[in-house]
């Protein structure tokens, strides 16, 4: 009777559970996905100044020190040994595989389809995290999420004429590493800061990093402009380090399935960006794709 009284209480305070955390989860991850959709105009200023591997190499090399920096001045202790297969799978999936993998596609892709095809993140997200947690979200989520990805798919595909390109190859690499990133660090937050996290991946890439920036620069040309500057200086700071700090503070709170829904509003917002800052041209389709993700968001967030 005792046992059963204390599963009774346990279930009371999480349901009487105040809202105030979710919402504040819920606005950090919202705020890392802002960060996130300004990552491929800003890819594209870099690639203006330095070449794919230098540019990837030299983003990761500095955001590493500024994480380096953190760690350090706040006297953080080193992770324990058994965090570091995680965060080496969050380097792998975030630090490296994923920002090489799409400033090689955007070499060729827009931005603006390159943001598409990346739209179905949230969706690889919530599969590769069922399957490494054991967490089965709803049917009423997967029938939301799976929508959401249809309309991602249905506007990638028209807009490319039905064929894949190497770019679309690289971009769905990019989205199976950057997904196990994600579950990673996510589970990885629940244990520590997020900010943590990533900075603790960071500097074990750091190396890596280094190394392929010297390798890099001597077999790429450089050539410095504003535009490139900034570039780099927003993927390393912003998107790096910034961005999967919120990210991953968030994804701790809310749930790495309903935190990795938020992202459908990401090839959006990058849209936007793309038109703004690069003056590419936006689809027609676009506004009805965004109603239907947004939907699909709504829909994810209350299940």
């Amino acid at each position: 009777m005792r046992a059963q009284s204390s599963v009774t209480d346990t279930n009371a305070i999480a349901v009487t559970a105040p809202r105030e955390p979710l919402l504040v989860g819920t606005g950090q991850a919202a705020l890392g996905v802002v960060a996130f959709s300004l990552t491929f105009p800003a890819t594209a200023w870099g690639l203006e100044s330095f070449g794919p591997w230098s540019l990837v190499a030299v983003r990761g090399v500095l955001a590493a020190l500024v994480a380096g920096a953190c760690l350090l001045l706040l006297r953080v202790p080193l992770p324990e040994a058994r965090h570091l297969p995680g965060l080496a799978m969050v380097g792998i999936g975030t630090v490296l595989g994923f920002p090489l993998l799409t400033t090689l596609a955007l070499q060729t892709s827009t931005t603006a389809h390159a943001a598409v095809v990346v739209g179905l993140l949230p969706l690889t997200t919530a599969a590769v995290s069922a399957l490494r947690t054991g967490v089965r979200p709803s049917r009423r989520f997967w029938t939301a999420a799976l929508a959401g990805a249809a309309a991602v798919v249905a506007f990638t595909v028209t807009q490319s004429g039905g064929a894949l390109t190497r770019a679309d190859v690289y971009l769905f690499g990019a989205l199976l590493i950057c997904a196990a990133g994600y579950t990673e660090g996510g589970r990885l937050a629940r244990v520590m800061p997020g900010w943590q996290v990533i900075g603790w991946a960071l500097v074990l890439c750091l190396p890596l990093s280094a190394l392929g920036t010297a390798v890099a620069l001597g077999h790429e040309p450089v050539r410095l402009t504003a535009h490139g500057i900034a570039g780099v200086l927003w993927v390393a700071v912003g998107s790096q380090f910034l961005g999967l700090l919120l990210w991953y503070r968030g994804m701790a709170v809310v749930g790495i399935p309903r935190a990795s829904q938020l992202q459908l509003a990401q090839p959006l917002l990058t849209l936007v960006w793309s038109a703004l800052l690069l003056g590419e041209h936006v689809p027609a389709a676009a506004p009805l794709t965004a109603v239907a993700v947004l939907v699909c968001i709504a829909v994810t967030q209350r299940s």
